[in-house]
């Protein structure tokens, strides 16, 4: 008897540390000594008894939404905030007003990924740099709903261009639409190349342009939901800073934290929503941190429920 429980003890160690080593070479992760890789080990492992505890409630449907080890995995959840969102300043007045196209009917699902409106899912990396993305992916489905073209746009000249002091999120996705207008343009990613630290914005390599933006209604999803209707993609900021975030697998997400209050804190792109029978409507929104988060990069958050977690607080979109 002793001997199994011994037996049951080492093999119960060893499968641990399989799933640590299978994790660092999965992520490519490697640590500068012994005792950082025992406490990102020790990290990890809090963790995935995380998910594993979120994903027995899932299994019981007692949530909406299933998590999975992901390259976030070796961080804490306040690592996760400090590196990947960005906190947001205060609102600022619109622009211009969202006018729904008179006599047209709102179809009950959207998805322009299935009209060839959406470019495949980036990576931002591990930084706080979702507000290029999410301007860049809007301008991406609307240049092509207007021309017909799709581009792979670069977000590397956003980074590189925009006047520095645009520090939230929100007024960072304005002020690149507002630096495309001013410069006549934004490049392809094939043509303004990799980070240099350096403005290589190319007047030759340009593909789109934008002749400004507009500011939905706060706090109103059924205006959202018109635009991404009428007009294609939508940037939009979210309060991506809650475990359950950061490691969305698949499913319908809603968390509870954000009800009362939230922190919008990170920027996506809504391209589309849905609603399906005996299931809660959603939005789909396309996220920057490459296909290995979520469902194949994307999540599908709650709509209709309180504006959860500041979906359509801070929405808008470029005009061509």
């Amino acid at each position: 008897m002793m001997y199994l429980l011994h037996l049951l003890c080492y093999l119960a160690v060893s499968s641990a540390a399989d799933i640590w080593e299978n994790f660092k070479v999965s992520h490519g992760k490697s640590y500068t000594s012994f005792e950082e890789d025992l406490h990102r080990k020790n990290i990890f492992e809090q963790n995935l008894k995380y998910v594993e505890e979120h994903n027995e409630r899932f299994r019981e449907g007692l949530v909406t939404f299933d998590l999975k080890m992901n390259k976030f995995g070796d961080m804490t959840s306040e690592e996760f905030v400090a590196l990947m969102t960005r906190p947001i300043g205060v609102n600022k007045v619109a622009r211009r007003s969202f006018v729904h196209s008179p006599g047209v009917e709102m179809a009950e699902n959207v998805d322009w990924r299935s009209k060839g409106a959406v470019t495949p899912v980036k990576d931002q990396g591990m930084v706080a740099q979702s507000g290029c993305y999410s301007a860049v992916a809007a301008l991406e489905g609307i240049w092509f709903l207007k021309t017909g073209d799709l581009f792979d746009l670069s977000e590397q000249q956003l980074n590189d261009c925009v006047p520095p002091g645009e520090d939230n999120i929100y007024m960072y996705v304005e002020a690149a639409y507002d630096y495309i207008k001013e410069a006549g343009g934004i490049d392809s990613e094939e043509t303004y190349g990799k980070k240099t630290n350096e403005c290589l914005f190319n007047p030759d390599g340009v593909v789109a342009n934008v002749t400004g933006y507009v500011d939905l209604p706060k706090e109103d999803e059924v205006a959202m939901a018109l635009a991404v209707h009428d007009v294609g993609p939508v940037s939009v900021l979210y309060d991506a800073g809650h475990m359950s975030f950061q490691f969305y697998s698949s499913g319908i997400y809603y968390e509870p934290a954000c009800e009362g209050g939230f922190w919008p804190n990170h920027a996506m792109t809504a391209v589309g929503y849905g609603s399906s029978e005996g299931s809660a409507d959603y939005w789909i929104l396309k996220n920057s941190w490459g296909t290995g988060w979520g469902e194949q990069g994307y999540v599908r958050v709650i709509r209709n429920k309180d504006n959860s977690c500041g979906v359509a607080s801070w929405s808008c979109y470029p005009t061509v």
